[in-house]
């Protein structure tokens, strides 16, 4: 059995770059469990538990449009939707192995499978 350990991924909003460049599409790479601790011996998580996140995504993402490296801050100049975005995508990629999740209508409760990967959105 193979696993796709690469997961490609379109931001809803988009990463600007210095020149004013839009960046949406990536791909992000499943976690190991050195993504997971390493991050903990950071001063920056230390001093503040929250910024755990931007050091785990710059570890997995490997890339974004043409940004030449992925690092804590390129996620810190991530727009809010985005960030929160990717910290689904990364929890669902993660968990599962996979970007399709089970779902069902709130109104009908037909049930489908449906990609989280952000493609299609404008």
């Amino acid at each position: 059995m193979m696993i796709a350990t690469e997961h490609p991924f379109t931001l809803p909003i988009g990463y600007l770059d210095d020149e004013g460049t839009l960046h949406r599409e990536g791909v992000m790479r499943m976690a190991t469990a050195g993504d997971e601790i390493l991050p903990l011996k950071d001063h920056r998580v230390q001093a503040n538990e929250a910024y755990l996140i931007v050091i785990l995504l710059s570890r997995v993402i490997t890339h974004l449009g043409t940004v030449p490296s992925i690092n804590p801050k390129v996620i810190e100049n991530l727009y809010a939707g985005d960030l929160a975005f990717l910290q689904d995508f990364y929890n669902q990629v993660n968990r599962t192995g996979n970007t399709r999740l089970h779902a069902s209508c709130p109104r009908c409760e037909h049930e489908f499978d449906m990609e989280l990967s952000g493609v299609g959105g404008s």
